[in-house]
Formats: C-alpha cells, structure tokens, sequence
C-alpha cells in the first residue's frame, strides 16, 4: 500500500510517496489533486516532509532517509552516484558516464527518470562546461535553475 502526502515548496506542491518503510517517489502533484489529511501519516513520510521543509529553508544540506527507488540496475547505480553530489555542487553527465563506463546519454536518461527528485538530487548534474542540460520535474529548466540557485551554485 502507497501512502502519499502533500508538501508545499518553492518549487511547487511536491507529493511525497512511500511505500511500507521507505519513500519511493517524489513528484510535482497535479492541479486537480486534492490534498489528503497528512494526521495519520507514516514515519517516512513525515520524515521526508520535514527534512523537504528544512531543505527549503536552508537548513538541511544532506538528507537521511530509506530510500526505495525502483529502476534497472544501471539507473539505480547513476541514482545512487547523483546521492553523493554534495549539496551546493555539481557533477557533469560525461563525468558521470566516464566513472560508470556509459555514455552521457544514458546516464541523462536515468537522470530523467529518477522517481525521488530533489532528495536523489538530478537537478545537480549539468551539461559540459557548465550547460544545464534538461530536468524532467516541476516545469523542467526553471525548476532546476530555482534548486540550483536555493543552494548558491550560480551556472555560467
């Protein structure tokens, strides 16, 4: 069973999902969804909302929680390499690629495809010399520019 709260953000109402112990997915809520009554929520889920609160806040640099994103074996290792990217810096999808033996395509689309964004931070991996590349959540681009501005990277 999927439990799911809502989270207000400066990047847009976040819904967060978890499923028994971990959470599994973080996505921008639609218009038309309504929020739910977050009293009867989960331990990881009102971890996770209070560690996104704190996030935005300026307040949490590294978040700690059970994370359980589902993928191929080669987007978990490109996920689990994006989870080491300190906050405030970034990582590049041909480094990245290099250090997996991919290519940057791949590693772009695995980026693409992170069910836990934010918290599994792709929005820390950019093009060659500095380009921003893409970003899949909220409304792409300008939301990656606003997370990458929330913690002081300042792109080219």
């Amino acid at each position: 069973m999927t439990n799911c709260c809502y989270v207000a953000s400066p990047v847009g109402r976040l819904a967060l999902e978890a499923d028994g112990e971990a959470l599994t997915g973080v996505r921008w809520a639609g218009a038309g969804e309504r929020a739910r009554d977050n009293s009867n929520l989960s331990p990881v889920l009102k971890e996770a909302r209070h560690q996104l609160e704190r996030y935005f806040a300026r307040k949490l640099k590294a978040f700690d929680l059970p994370l359980a994103a589902r993928g191929t074996d080669f987007q978990k290792s490109v996920w689990k390499m994006m989870s080491e990217i300190p906050y405030g810096e970034t990582a590049t999808y041909g480094g990245m690629a290099m250090a997996l033996g991919s290519g940057p395509r791949a590693v772009g689309m695995a980026c693409g495809r992170n069910p836990i964004p934010i918290i599994v931070p792709c929005h820390r991996v950019l093009g060659s010399g500095g380009k921003e590349g893409g970003f899949s959540g909220g409304q792409g681009l300008p939301t990656k520019r606003k997370l990458l501005a929330l913690e002081g990277v300042v792109l080219l």
